[in-house]
This record gives C-alpha cells, structure tokens and sequence, in this order.
C-alpha cells in the first residue's frame, strides 16, 4: 500500500468516527451546535454565540428551549464568574414566566445571601448543606427527572436526590441574571 493510500484510509477512518460522534445511537441531542436555534428568548439577556458556546454577561432572563420535556436525563457543561447567577429552569409550567414557583430551579449562585438554595441546590424543593462554589472552572451538572424523581449531580458529586411532583412537564431554560455565564455543552436525552 502507497503512502496515499495509507493517508486515505486514514483520513476515511477519523472521518467515520466524527460522524458516529455526531449521530448519537443512545438518543442524547445536543442543543448547542454553534447557534441558537433550538431556543428562544425570555426577557432581555444578551445570550449569543462565542466560540461554540452560548454565553451571556447583561441583561435578565431566560434562554428556553423551544421543546418540552417529561421525563429526561440533561447534561450541562458550564463555566460562570464568581458573582453570577444563573441556574437551570426544568420542566416550566409556565413558558411565559419562568421562575422557581414555575419550573424546578437547579440553581448556580455562588454568593447567594442564603445559602441554603445555592448552588447545587434544587430552590424551595432541594436545599443544600456545604454549597459547592462553581465560580471560575469548568462544572458539569448531570440532571435525571423522571416522573416525580429529580437526581442532580454536580462534578460527580451528589447535590439533590428528591420526589416532588408540582411539574410535571414543560420546557426548561438556561437562566442570566448576573456576572458571566457560559454553556459548552447542553445535551438531552428524552427517557
């Protein structure tokens, strides 16, 4: 075999990998794909595109999926200030106003006053004791909500395990409401 012929079955070989990569077998759909148009905008924030991932750093509100959801497993890659707010906004009842009374708030709020629904923490279902800071790294969240059991994990590190069942389906949102936030990853995974 010649050198071309080896680079060729090279080059065939990686690309059949990246393209098993991007069709996913298990059903996991990525909703950051270097645009937006899986989503819409609630309220005022400035979310964009930047180097693949979404991020924001003005304005207030939500960046909702324009799907809904019952029961799924979501994977969230992120990276946001020290002085951010920001969390996931699951299964909202209602689309217009999302908020912790209308959606499971899985929170990323480092300096929150009270601690109690920080990070980690689920808002007014979940709290949490020794909150884990987010601010400045990478962080993964790991989320499963199926029927009334909502399992959060982050950076492998169990944060919420409970039964509640105010919501039971709905879209859900990546929230900004200060500092810097960035989302590499969104993948879901309908159950």
């Amino acid at each position: 075999m010649n050198r071309h012929s080896v680079l060729l079955a090279s080059v065939l070989a990686l690309s059949s990998l990246s393209l098993s990569a991007c069709t996913d077998d298990d059903g996991w759909v990525s909703l950051i794909d270097g645009d937006l148009d899986q989503w819409h905008i609630v309220g005022d924030p400035n979310w964009r595109i930047e180097d693949g991932m979404a991020v924001a750093d003005g304005g207030t509100g939500h960046l909702m999926s324009n799907e809904s959801y019952e029961d799924f497993e979501l994977i969230a890659e992120f990276w946001v200030d020290e002085p951010a707010n920001s969390g996931l906004f699951l299964r909202c009842d209602d689309p217009a106003m999302p908020g912790a009374d209308s959606c499971y708030e899985v929170n990323i709020y480092d300096t929150r006053e009270d601690p109690t629904y920080g990070t980690g923490a689920i808002v007014n279902v979940s709290p949490i004791e020794n909150m884990p800071k987010a601010g400045g790294q990478w962080n993964t969240y790991e989320i499963r909500v199926e029927g009334d059991h909502l399992a959060v994990t982050l950076n492998g590190e169990v944060t919420a395990d409970v039964h509640d069942s105010l919501h039971p389906a709905g879209p859900f949102t990546l929230q900004y409401a200060a500092g810097v936030v960035k989302f590499r990853r969104v993948d879901i995974r309908p159950l």
